[in-house]
Parts: structure tokens; C-alpha cells; sequence
């Protein structure tokens, strides 16, 4: 009894079909279950100086730069996040993963290729003959026990991650460029310090020389008023090769050429100046708003799918393999339906001794899983002393800040008493020139201590995970997802 070829396809193909998906459930490994939350309720830091536990608004610390309430650094921040480097090559990471992840879904489908062939043999008796054949080749291995589809979570969940990656390098840029732009404002105003001092001592120069013609200060106090002025003028080309320096170090972090801001900076303007209040939310809320941690944590579940897909390789694999095609002794007659060819039938491997190979891959893919445990939880804990520490920098800076207020103010009426009585006579120079010392000194103090509180200020938005939802990007990343 002859059976027809379709008929015998469909006899092995159903029952196949039908185990397939019986068994489309089934998967083999450990199934991810996210890590607990093992976060304090509040932070151990003291809440001051406008610091409120308030959730904060997500919106507000998309763009968190703009509570410094300056245009230019503003601008900045978004050059950086459009065009820098650092951030293309973590798009292109993202486009990478999502084609990896697309490249492990096609292993769940079956494969085909077409195949053509012509041969020309001669025999010993000297007969030729040729062989013309065309056809197409398919298989598909069944993925009965859940290997393809662990592969499959690993890259879902890689691709996951190196989107997280691309907004952790978005909110290290933001915080970036602002602490550089931080940095140049607080060399501005120093060196603005420096010049307004210069002026007040040449001023004293000409008193003194004035008064040691007059014979009323002797040539040392001269030449002190002289080697006095001649130090703070020392300390300004320093001052303004480090200025040059910073503006040519933001410009490489917007990704433009060194030189390139100069006229856009060359204006003096103001240490931004902090909001007067800053809502920094619980502990938990950074399990959700850091990338890094949500990095992490797509890390360990792509590790924890590789489990499953390592102990998959020790169970059988069970292919369907089929082929049809035409065969013919003459090109003329190859479209001939009476040649046609076909087969089918399954294949069947199985692991029998591969000197504990497979069982050490399991063993090497569940030590990798406990490493990035490990990492998630590190990467939680180092979350929570960051911002702690930028907690505790911001408040005690704005509180160093007002005692350098303070003493400005007291330092500025001495150096005015001490001026106003060597011009009367009734005080030695070296009065008026401890008085100035003290003044340049706390002045300088106090411009650094403006320029730290910012920073710190920016530290701190950095490190509650700010800046990585910023409305550009996200919408330029969403349009590439869909590619």
C-alpha cells in the first residue's frame, strides 16, 4: 500500500504540533522573581536648609538644571544630552541589544532555504550524465523544554538594561556638564574677587608712596604696601588659566572643540544660586528612579533566564526536518511535477557523555545569577550612601556659607576702620595690611563656598536619579525603539 506524501506529513506533523504545544508552558531553570526591597524608611541625614521629605515631583527633576533658574546652563545641559559622544554610543548599545533580541526570537521559528545543484559524472564504461536538482530545505527545531525561550527572556531583558545604561549615562552627563559649569562660575567670581582687591590695594600703594613723600610713613611700609600688592597680582594669571581651562573642559563635555564657548562665557555672571526648597522623596522611590539600579536589576533577571537556558542543554532536542524540491536528468524536464522529491522526518540528539560539561555551564550560569544578586545589592546600598552624603554636603555647606557671610561683612568694616586710621595716623600698616588679608581671604572663601553649595545641590539631584527623563531624549529614544 502506497502512502501519499501530504498524507504522511500531516500524520507525523499534528501529533508534533499538538506536543509542541502541550508542552509551550513548560520551561526549565528558575523563573524570575524580582529581589526585595531592602530599603530604610527615611533618611538618617537631617532634612535642613530647605531639604523637605516631600515626594518629588518627576517632572521638576527631569530637567532639574532649570531650578538654577540660568539660560546658559540650561543650554548646555541640552547640547550635551543631544550630541555627545558618550551618549551615541550608548544608542547604539540600545539598537545592538534590540537586535540581539530579535535574533533570539527567530530560534522559536522554523528555518528554510532554497538549495539548486547541477552535477556532471562519467563512468568508467564511459557514460556521462548529468543531475539537475532545485528544492527547498526547512527545519525547525521544537523548543520542548523552554531553552529558546529562556534565551529569549536574557535578551528582552538585555536590551532592558542597556536602556537603563543610556539613562545612566544621561543623568551622569546632566550632572557632569553642571558641576563643570559650577566649577567655571566659581573661577569667574574668584578672579573677580582678586580684581576688585587689586584695585582696593594699588589704591593703598598710591596712599603710602603719597604719605612717605609726605614724611608720614616710612619706606618700609612702602615697600610692604608694594610686595603686597605684587602677590594678589600674582595670583591672576593662575586664576584665569585654570577659567580658560574649565570653559575649554565644557565645551569638550557639550561636544564642541575647546574655544568654541569662550564668547558665549566670556560675560561675568553670578554662581547660580540654589531653590529655596527641595522636596529629595523616601528611600524607596530610588529603586524605581535610578537607571543604575533598574540596570542592575534587568541584569540579574537576564542572568537569571540564563540559568533556565543552560540546564535546557541537558535535556534532548528534538528537530523536525523536511525538504522538497524537483530532480532531473535534463534542465527541459527539471519543472516536471512527475520529479518531484520530498522527505521528512524528525532528529533527535541527546547528551549521553560530555565529561560534566553541560552540568559545569549550569553551575558557572548560577554563580553569575548570585554575582548579579550581589550587584543589584550593592548597587542599592551604594544608591543610598550617595545620597546620604550629598544630604549632609548640601546642608553643611549652606550653613558654612552663612558663617562666611558673616565674616565677610566683619572682615569688610575692619579693612575700612584699618584704612580709615592709617590715613589719620593712628594705626601702623601692618593693621590695614592683616585687615586686607583677612577680607581677600574670607571673599575668596566664601566665592568657593557659593560655587560647592551648587554643587552640591547637583550631586544631590544626581544622586536621587534626576535627569534621565529629560522630554528630548526620551522622545527621540521612543522613536527609535520603533525601528
Amino acid at each position: 500500500m502506497t502512502t501519499h506524501p501530504g498524507r504522511s506529513f500531516y500524520l507525523f506533523f499534528i501529533p508534533c504540533a499538538m506536543a509542541v504545544l502541550c508542552l509551550a508552558g513548560c520551561a526549565v531553570g528558575p523563573s524570575y522573581v524580582a529581589p526585595e526591597k531592602k530599603v530604610p524608611d527615611s533618611w538618617t541625614s537631617p532634612l535642613e536648609e530647605g531639604l523637605a521629605c516631600a515626594t518629588t515631583d518627576e517632572r521638576f527633576l527631569s530637567t532639574w538644571w532649570e531650578a538654577f533658574q540660568d539660560p546658559v546652563l540650561s543650554r548646555l545641559v541640552q547640547w550635551s544630552l543631544e550630541a555627545h559622544p558618550d551618549l551615541q554610543t550608548a544608542r547604539s548599545k540600545v539598537r545592538q541589544a534590540r537586535a540581539a533580541r530579535r535574533m533570539s526570537r527567530a530560534a522559536l521559528f522554523p528555518t528554510a532555504d532554497g538549495t539548486g545543484s547541477y552535477a556532471r559524472s562519467r563512468s568508467r564504461v564511459g557514460v556521462v550524465s548529468e543531475l539537475f536538482t532545485a528544492g527547498l530545505d526547512s527545519s525547525w527545531e521544537l523548543d520542548l523544554f523552554g531553552g529558546a525561550r529562556r534565551s529569549v527572556e536574557a535578551a528582552e531583558a538585555d536590551e532592558q538594561a542597556a536602556q537603563e545604561d543610556l539613562r545612566d549615562v544621561q543623568v551622569s552627563m546632566a550632572a557632569e556638564v553642571a558641576l563643570a559649569y559650577m566649577e567655571m562660575r566659581t573661577l569667574q567670581n574668584r578672579l573677580a574677587v582678586l580684581e576688585r582687591d587689586l584695585e582696593t590695594r594699588e589704591a593703598l600703594h598710591r596712599l603710602t608712596t603719597q604719605r612717605r613723600l609726605a614724611g608720614l610713613a616710612t619706606e618700609l611700609e612702602v615697600q610692604q604696601s608694594l610686595y603686597d600688592l605684587e602677590g594678589v597680582r600674582a595670583q591672576i594669571p593662575e586664576l584665569k588659566a585654570d577659567l580658560e581651562s574649565a570653559k575649554d573642559s565644557l565645551a569638550v563635555l557639550v561636544g564642541r572643540p575647546p574655544g568654541s564657548l569662550h564668547t558665549l562665557l566670556e560675560s561675568l555672571e553670578p554662581i547660580p544660586h540654589a531653590p529655596a526648597q527641595v522636596a529629595v522623596g523616601i528611600p524607596s522611590d530610588l529603586l524605581r528612579r535610578r537607571p543604575d539600579i533598574r540596570r542592575a536589576e534587568r541584569e540579574l533577571a537576564a542572568q537569571t533566564a540564563r540559568v533556565g537556558e543552560a540546564v535546557a542543554d541537558l535535556y534532548p532536542k528534538l528537530t523536525l526536518k523536511g525538504s522538497l524540491g524537483l530532480e532531473s536528468l535534463t534542465a527541459g524536464d527539471l519543472l516536471d511535477m512527475g520529479n518531484r522529491i520530498f522527505s521528512l522526518g524528525p532528529s533527535v540528539s541527546l547528551p549521553v557523555f560530555r565529561a560534566g560539561e553541560l552540568r559545569a555551564a549550569v553551575e558557572i550560569q548560577t554563580e553569575l545569577q548570585r554575582q548579579a544578586l550581589s550587584t543589584y545589592e550593592a548597587t542599592v546600598l551604594n544608591a543610598l550612601k550617595e545620597v546620604e552624603e550629598a544630604l549632609s554636603a548640601y546642608v553643611q555647606g549652606r550653613k558654612r556659607k552663612r558663617f562666611l557671610e558673616n565674616g565677610v561683612l566683619a572682615a569688610r568694616h575692619a579693612a575700612e576702620l584699618a584704612r580709615a586710621g592709617y590715613a589719620a595716623g593712628q594705626n601702623d600698616y601692618s593693621d590695614v595690611l592683616e585687615a586686607g588679608r583677612a577680607l581677600l581671604s574670607l571673599q575668596d572663601q566664601l566665592a568657593a563656598s557659593e560655587g560647592e553649595e551648587a554643587s552640591n545641590l547637583v550631586r544631590l539631584f544626581k544622586a536621587l536619579g534626576g535627569g534621565w527623563e529629560y522630554p528630548g531624549t526620551a522622545t527621540r529614544d521612543a522613536a527609535r525603539g520603533k525601528e
